[in-house]
């Protein structure tokens, strides 16, 4: 298939199509749109990077077509084709792609997902959308608050549906599944295939059409792919060398947790790196911008968890890094997947420690290859100034004896004097050297005779 056009696409697609330079339809999108176009539930894996989207947006807008209305009425926008997706940034990615598609149609599309306020997307929503693209948990809190009915879907996309099950997703998945009409088209795209996903696929797809254009868990050809072993207390200073390099003029750098990203992140800056760090903690906005900010080319660091393994979709991305790689042999197939995308050359690159190495076995188990050992180049490590010698030890001058300051009053340095006895009951007259302007008030008393003793 050439082009297109061979796939009996409207015009109105077509020529949105090729205003965003889409010329020759993927493998995938080949195979995958005409079976959506004749009405068949699919099961369909693909390595990343290959149109996914397109292989399910594009014959769900031909599908669509004929409901479209240029009617304000929120009668004549009701929600048509749901795809779930499991993270904010795919849903973002997934919308934008499906609302670039039908720019020239009056068919209307939406993005709701968690980490907003969810009463910004009520207005949208009332308005009316033939096309929802939502992830699991917010799609239930609007179904809680009634702001949307699904009781008119005609089409169900699940899309990255491995990465909801590691997500947890399956329960609200059947929520969502038991509230929709049964007479329905379903499709299911990922990029891997597992027990647990053809378990899924038998629960919610009718006699599907099975179509992989790559073997299961299999790595681009596109992306080279080399593994530096090294010592964890040497991966910053190989991350920073190898970021100088030619190669490194934008990198994606995948942690394992949230703290070691954002200690990257800052560490990066310190050195004079342009980074930034995304992850869970992090504001809907936050992560926005820092991904605006990557794709634009004023960050060229960016430092990820595996929550943007998916839905990262970058333009002639060069480099991927895992600084650590992931205890979950898929996640390594989804990371090095935002590299040598529609048709580029990437790099794929992973500093694996010695206790790490068990995950390696299971990633090159997965793959069906083994990667490429490369010797780290000869590293020097920046000595930050809190950690140099000469701030641990500290010169502590010889112990010299304390000495008092010497009383100035002379009598109190004379020596002891016994005084004369005195006869009892004879009064004691207090002998004051000082005088008495000098004495508090609080002793100052009247003499008083002492009275006499009994016999």
């Amino acid at each position: 298939m050439n082009n297109f056009a061979d796939l009996n696409l409207a015009p109105e697609i077509l020529r949105a199509l090729t205003e965003s330079g889409y010329t020759t339809p993927t493998p995938i999108q080949a195979q995958a749109i005409p079976l959506v176009l004749e009405g068949c539930d699919l099961m369909a894996g693909a390595q990343t990077g290959t149109g996914k989207t397109a292989a399910f947006a594009l014959p769900m807008l031909q599908k669509l077509l004929p409901y479209a209305s240029s009617s304000p009425s929120p009668a004549r926008h009701v929600v048509r084709a749901l795809i779930l997706v499991p993270t904010r940034e795919l849903a973002v990615q997934v919308e934008e792609s499906v609302k670039s598609y039908a720019k020239h149609s009056h068919l209307r599309s939406l993005v709701v997902f968690g980490g907003v306020d969810i009463k910004t997307q009520t207005p949208h929503l009332r308005a009316g959308v033939e096309i929802l693209v939502a992830t699991p948990g917010r799609l239930l809190d609007h179904i809680e608050q009634k702001t949307v009915q699904l009781n008119q879907v005609q089409m169900l996309v699940l899309d990255e549906a491995d990465r909801m099950l590691d997500m947890g997703f399956m329960p609200d998945l059947k929520r969502i599944l038991a509230l929709l009409p049964k007479q329905r088209q379903n499709l299911m795209f990922s990029a891997t295939f597992s027990n647990e996903i053809k378990k899924l696929s038998a629960e919610f797809l009718v006699n599907p059409k099975l179509i992989e254009v790559a073997r299961s868990n299999a790595t681009s050809e596109n992306v080279t792919q080399k593994v530096y072993m090294v010592g964890s207390a040497d991966k910053h200073a190989l991350l920073a060398s190898l970021l100088r390099g030619s190669d490194a003029t934008q990198a994606l750098v995948f942690t394992k947790t949230k703290l070691t990203a954002s200690r990257i992140a800052r560490q990066l800056q310190r050195e004079g790196f342009s980074a930034d760090a995304i992850h869970g903690d992090k504001s809907q906005m936050e992560r926005m911008q820092a991904l605006d900010a990557f794709k634009q080319g004023r960050i060229s660091v960016l430092i990820a968890t595996d929550v943007a393994a998916r839905g990262l979709d970058i333009d002639q991305l060069p480099v991927v890094i895992n600084y650590e790689i992931p205890s979950a042999a898929e996640d390594y197939v989804h990371r090095i997947g935002r590299t040598g995308r529609a048709g580029a050359f990437g790099i794929a690159i992973s500093l694996v420690s010695p206790e790490e190495e068990k995950y390696l076995v299971e990633i090159e188990k997965l793959i069906k290859c083994q990667i490429q050992r490369v010797a780290p180049p000869a590293i020097e490590r920046a000595v930050q100034p809190e950690h140099r010698a000469e701030h641990h030890v500290r010169i502590r001058a010889p112990h010299k004896p304390v000495t008092k300051n010497p009383v100035q009053d002379a009598w109190f340095n004379k020596p002891y004097e016994p005084s004369v006895s005195t006869k009892v009951n004879e009064p004691v007259t207090m002998q004051i050297s000082k005088p008495a302007s000098q004495i508090p008030a609080l002793f100052m008393r009247r003499k008083a005779v002492q009275p006499d003793m009994e016999d």
